[in-house]
């Protein structure tokens, strides 16, 4: 089969995922821009076994015309002749038009998406709009129930979809995550405390970083001297105001902010952690947390997060909590961090639950989900679908 699998920007969870993905198809992967404004990946150089292709690699896709991103966007689809093409969701320029390709050519597509109902406030309009466009793809691959449940309410069969989008290279952080425990320097190296909560992810609203640290500042002052400290991954538009906070609540010898960490430095922070938090409001899935689960970690994960009903089971390999109640994650953070609790097994059981979300197991899913769209009947494409399409590739954006 050939098969095109296109995406924002290649980061290093997409390569994994690609890599295992050409042993068993065509494969070439399709990256809209190597640069983008949300995520500060260092450039992936290596392609493995699969061909990649990049459409601009001067600036976001989203500062280049309507009409230029159609004309690369097909171009390279005419070049590829691909039998299956797998697309980003249904807002980007660039996604649309590579659909609005495969309708015009009778190519099947899959829609790739992490969506759920209740990641934001949703607009009966635009939800009729998005129905549409979901109903002109062929097939899914989407990560969970959640997510399973979003596309049929906006038309898309369940029989045409297939779950498991959502992976890491868990081998990779498992290995790294050893390697760091059994080298004790490391934590010094990096001045990590001898016990510690670990989160990551960008310092912007949704991920609720002022609530975390209001209950992380309740179960210091519970705990006392045996107390573990909190580190926090990332950067963004908020990290101002958590060094406030952080201030403000007596926090600062105790919560660590080393930064935002390329990939290659994120196992070290995991393997030598003592459990993970992720405390989002609102969160499509939350690669993070297979990371955690990937290096063997306890989890504490806030109950709008996508990959819960997957990953997560209540004092199994881990706790879920309500992101609005810090109470509630204060108790989670004392009893994970006590001496009760059996980190040890619960992070095995964590690992036993991610191995079967792998880059193998993505791969094995998209193919069975791109067979089901290649059998799928052609979806009609009407004079309104048309109009729709055309108006949604060249709107203006704020």
């Amino acid at each position: 089969m050939r098969l095109a699998v296109l995406y924002d920007r290649m980061g290093p969870y997409h390569h994994a995922r690609m890599d295992a993905l050409c042993r068993r198809v065509d494969l070439t992967a399709v990256e809209f821009s190597t640069i983008d404004e949300t995520y500060a990946w260092d450039l992936i150089k290596e392609t493995g076994a699969y061909r990649r292709v990049t459409l601009f690699s001067d600036k976001p896709i989203g500062m280049h015309s309507s009409t230029s991103v159609a004309a690369r966007v097909k171009g390279v689809l005419n070049e590829l002749r691909p039998q299956v093409v797998a697309i980003p969701g249904w807002d980007a320029p660039a996604a649309l038009i590579a659909l609005q390709w495969c309708l015009e050519t009778g190519t099947p597509s899959v829609l790739l998406s992490d969506s759920q109902k209740s990641d934001q406030k949703r607009v009966w309009w635009k939800e009729l709009a998005k129905g549409r466009i979901a109903r002109l793809h062929s097939a899914g691959f989407v990560g969970g129930a959640p997510h399973v449940a979003y596309l049929t309410s906006l038309g898309m069969p369940e029989s045409r979809i297939s779950t498991g989008c959502d992976v890491v290279d868990n081998d990779y952080f498992a290995a790294e995550a050893e390697a760091a425990r059994q080298n004790e320097s490391t934590r010094e190296r990096l001045g990590l405390p001898r016990a510690y909560f670990l989160a990551s992810g960008r310092f912007v609203e949704k991920k609720n970083l002022p609530l975390l640290l209001h209950a992380y500042a309740d179960y210091l002052a519970k705990a006392g001297d045996s107390a573990w400290d909190l580190v926090l991954i990332g950067d963004g538009p908020l990290k101002p105001q958590l060094m406030v906070l952080r201030k403000e609540l007596r926090l600062d010898n105790n919560v660590i902010l080393p930064g935002f960490k390329q990939y290659a430095e994120l196992p070290t922070y995991y393997g030598l952690a003592g459990a993970f938090v992720h405390a989002s409001t609102s969160e499509q899935w939350g690669l993070v947390v297979n990371e955690a689960m990937a290096c063997c970690l306890p989890v504490i994960v806030s109950s709008p997060c996508g990959c819960v009903p997957e990953l997560v089971r209540n004092g199994h390999n881990g706790f879920v909590f309500n992101p609005y109640d810090r109470e509630e994650l204060s108790r989670c953070l004392s009893y994970v961090a006590g001496v009760e609790c059996d980190r040890k097994a619960m992070g095995k059981a964590g690992r036993a639950i991610i191995d079967k979300l792998s880059p193998t197991s993505y791969a094995e899913n998209l193919c069975k989900v791109a067979a089901m769209a290649l059998a799928a009947s052609r979806p009609l494409f009407g004079c309104v679908d048309k109009v729709i399409l055309e108006s949604l590739i060249h709107r203006r954006r704020s």
